[in-house]
């Protein structure tokens, strides 16, 4: 049996994104003294999903009663709202509209007040006339107002973590990339890029865009593949034009909200994403290529169900990256005062897709644990809302795989109640 002194650390996560921090920052806090170790192959945090998203706060309307993602969400946009206020970290709640652009919507508009109401969120449904209220210059035939939902910056968020890890003596390696992950009886060795090797107990994977390649370097099948979707964002020119946040009744055949307007913390409006596929994991723009990636995607299974079964709509996605003037007939339908000449090009984000073998698009989170470690394999939005609460479940199950080895919390040991 290894000892303890044999080991770097006792629970090594591999992620410095928002969710491999948090997890990182809850292990610290409900086991006070656990040696933990964050390795990010980046020079700094939430360099991908994290600091690359539209900086939302979600209600949890859009998510099935029951789904992990409907209850963390719930329960995690009001434990964010209450961090940023704790630590100083801009947010906003601004309540959002869901706006209806046609009668043919409507039913799908009523289904969302019905699970709001269920979710014990403030709706609140909205003719035309209380549409301009809100928002004078967004056209719609109905809508609803979702007084919960907010803005913040997600990558200061992170940054907290990360402070606060450190704070209780955690290690944070930025550009340590994984190469390697040996799983022997007493836990997990592995090795970085720079030739390190760091020993723990238990591995925990919030690799986000990788973490299917992580999990199968530990020697398990995450049983499903990440395939990356580049979401393509613009800046508005005329941020006067839009008050908060405003959104589309989305399509529930695809798990992806369409494009929608939101003002940022700082006073910005952005305007989507739209969704394609990215030829790479970290393909933030058309001509980011990565042959081994890529054929990686084109090889899996689910991805021609993918496009069997969602052509229609991924063709709409790829003419409106392609057309800027279709990218801006889209906005019309809910700003129709915007131009082209009002649309900005601004950074995209790639959205860690995890698709099954049949390509069923993955819509909940999904996090599985192996022996000595822990998998966080599909973790889209509104996996920064919900944070906390995803990093404490996290934190939870590397806990029980570090102690069926025999070890005990230091907090335990020392008589202090875990």
């Amino acid at each position: 049996m290894t000892t303890h002194a044999a080991y770097d650390c006792d629970v090594l996560v591999i992620g410095g994104g928002i969710v491999g921090l948090s997890t990182a920052y809850a292990l610290t806090r409900t086991a006070p003294g656990t040696r933990v170790t964050v390795l990010e192959k980046e020079s700094g945090p939430a360099r991908h999903q994290t600091g690359r998203n539209s900086g939302v706060i979600h209600s949890g309307i859009y998510y099935p009663p029951g789904s992990l993602k409907a209850r963390y969400a719930l329960q995690g946009s009001a434990e964010l709202v209450d961090f940023c206020a704790g630590h100083g970290i801009p947010h906003e709640v601004t309540g959002k509209l869901i706006v209806a652009t046609s009668r043919e919507e409507l039913p799908r508009l009523h289904a969302l007040v019905q699970r709001g109401r269920a979710h014990g969120l403030p709706v609140r449904e909205l003719g035309p006339a209380q549409i301009a209220e809100y928002e004078p210059h967004v056209s719609g035939v109905a809508a609803i107002r979702v007084g919960t939902t907010g803005v913040c910056d997600f990558t200061a968020v992170a940054s907290r973590f990360a402070a606060e890890v450190r704070e209780a003596d955690g290690r944070i390696r930025y550009g340590a990339e994984v190469v390697a992950v040996d799983r022997r009886p007493w836990g997990v060795a592995v090795r970085t890029a720079d030739g390190r090797v760091v020993r723990a107990r238990v591995l925990v994977n919030c690799a986000g865009l990788h973490s299917d390649r992580v999990a199968r370097l530990a020697g398990d099948d995450p049983g499903a593949r990440i395939v990356p979707f580049r979401g393509e964002y613009y800046e508005l020119a005329r941020p006067e034009l839009v008050r908060g946040l405003v959104y589309p009744v989305p399509d529930p055949a695809f798990p992806f909200l369409g494009v929608h307007l939101t003002r940022g913390v700082d006073g910005t409006v952005h305007v989507g994403p739209n969704a394609v596929p990215a030829l790479a994991r970290e393909g933030y723009s058309r001509t980011d290529v990565h042959p081994r990636e890529l054929a990686a995607t084109l090889t899996w299974p689910g991805s021609w169900h993918i496009a069997r079964r969602h052509w229609r709509y991924g063709a709409g996605e790829v003419h409106r990256s392609l057309s800027k003037s279709a990218f801006t007939r889209a906005v019309q339908r809910l700003l129709p005062e915007v131009t082209e000449a009002d649309l900005r090009p601004s950074p995209a984000g790639v959205r860690a897709q995890a698709v099954l073998r049949d390509g069923t698009l993955v819509d909940d989170f999904l996090i599985r644990d192996a022996p000595h470690t822990v998998h966080v394999l599909n973790a889209p939005s509104p996996a920064a809302t919900a944070s906390l609460p995803i990093g404490r479940e996290v934190a939870r199950r590397a806990l029980l795989r570090a102690r069926a080895t025999g070890w005990v919390p230091p907090a335990v040991e020392s008589g202090h109640c875990v």
